[in-house]
């Protein structure tokens, strides 16, 4: 199957999306700092990336005429600052808003799906009516806003076609469904909020829904403060062990009075993403990729980094520079350190032979934005799934014809 990707990034969503099995047929990013990173791992000969097209340049300069027919699938992670918790919060009054560029790349291609990844601000009450605009014109791509039409005026138009059934006719539609998520629930050692916006073409007749958690909080609680399979998986003996918060305390006697262990895999933390990577200022160090020291990490209000024993909080990019409290290891004496390049990339699921280029705020930077590999890969895989079984589908109902 063959897919498409906007917005690529230094490669977590497409890298994912390869993972599942998609051959690609354009990756498209328009910061050099990230292209240079793709482009190195293909230099180095890194499997995943060989066979990329990469193209530097905006997505609504690309030519996207030659992209052959048959896009199965389109990827995407459109700039999040208009919709960042942290950001200016403008919305489409924000230059940077490439969700229109997105919809249009759509209606080019008519990709049997998309997967459009995006920040958990977009869900906000002050975003609504945005938020709507955007899944209205993914579910009816042809429908564009006239010359002097705001986007306050299409949204309406678009809401009173769709409730009085006038825009059945099109030939282009969308099956879309937006989902929250918090990648620490698939596995990935890191409590990452963010909305997934998958939809498939009508005319496919797809019933999808997002994939079912497979690890979770309460699991990681049995397994530290019940069982103690977590400690004795870290070699930790009973007395080097802490104590558990008294914020759990509740729920880690329900857990202990429950008949069963919860059928979820736990929570990873950050000790487990990290647990055979040296510390950054020993000389076993060296053997490690992008794995240097940084000095200055220091805590303030609100910022106190990341324990060891619980997912790390959401890895941020940051507008200027490192941000210190996202970005910090608490490490087990209660001092703190930056996360380096490589256990940054631990913590976002990208595998040890990928390298990043550029200096450690752009590697950050590109680290911050990225979607978790192991998440994009999950998602990615049930598409896969339902397009396959829509396929097996249209090739029964060939064979059928023909023996009718």
């Amino acid at each position: 199957m063959r897919s498409v990707e906007l917005f690529a990034g230094a490669g977590g969503l497409a890298m994912g999306v390869s993972l599942a099995g998609f051959e690609s047929s354009a990756v498209v990013e328009r910061d050099r700092w990230a292209c240079d990173t793709i482009r190195e791992n293909q230099r180095r000969g890194y499997p995943l990336v060989q066979g990329w097209p990469l193209w530097e340049g905006d997505v609504r300069h690309f030519e996207w005429a030659s992209v052959s027919e048959g896009v199965d699938l389109l990827a995407a992670g459109p700039p999040c600052q208009p919709f960042s918790m942290a950001g200016k919060h403008r919305a489409f009054s924000d230059k940077r808003d490439m969700f229109p560029a997105t919809v249009e790349v759509i209606r080019i291609l008519r990709p049997k799906s998309f997967i459009i990844e995006n920040v958990k601000g977009l869900t906000r009450s002050s975003f609504a009516n945005y938020y709507q605009y955007i899944l209205l014109q993914l579910e009816f791509p042809e429908v564009l806003r006239a010359p002097n039409e705001n986007w306050e005026d299409h949204l309406k138009r678009l809401q009173e076609e769709k409730t009085s059934g006038a825009l059945h006719h099109l030939g282009l539609t969308y099956n879309v469904a937006p989902t929250l998520v918090n990648a620490a629930d698939y596995g990935v050692p890191q409590r990452r909020e963010r909305v997934f916006i998958v939809g498939f073409r009508s005319d496919l007749g797809v019933e999808w829904s997002f994939p079912k958690a497979s690890h979770s909080m309460d699991a990681l609680l049995y397994s530290q403060w019940v069982s103690g399979d977590y400690w004795e998986r870290h070699g930790i003996p009973r007395n080097g062990r802490p104590v558990a918060p008294p914020a759990v305390g509740g729920r880690v006697r329900q857990l202990a009075s429950s008949l069963f262990a919860p059928d979820e895999k736990p929570w990873r933390t950050v000790r487990d993403a990290l647990s055979d990577v040296p510390d950054p200022r020993a000389r076993e160090a060296r053997s490690f990729t992008n794995h240097v020291f940084q000095r200055g990490a220091r805590t303030y209000p609100g910022h106190t980094g990341s324990p060891l024993d619980l997912p790390a909080k959401t890895l941020k990019a940051g507008d200027h520079g490192v941000p210190g409290g996202e970005n910090m290891l608490v490490c087990d004496d209660g001092t703190v350190r930056y996360f380096t390049v490589r256990e940054s990339a631990r913590i976002q699921t990208f595998p040890d032979g990928f390298v990043f280029h550029g200096s450690w705020t752009e590697t950050m930077r590109q680290l911050g934005n990225a979607v978790p590999v192991a998440l994009a890969r999950r998602v990615a895989s049930s598409v896969v799934e339902c397009l396959a079984e829509s396929q097996m589908r249209h090739l029964s109902g060939l064979r059928a014809r023909r023996l009718a």
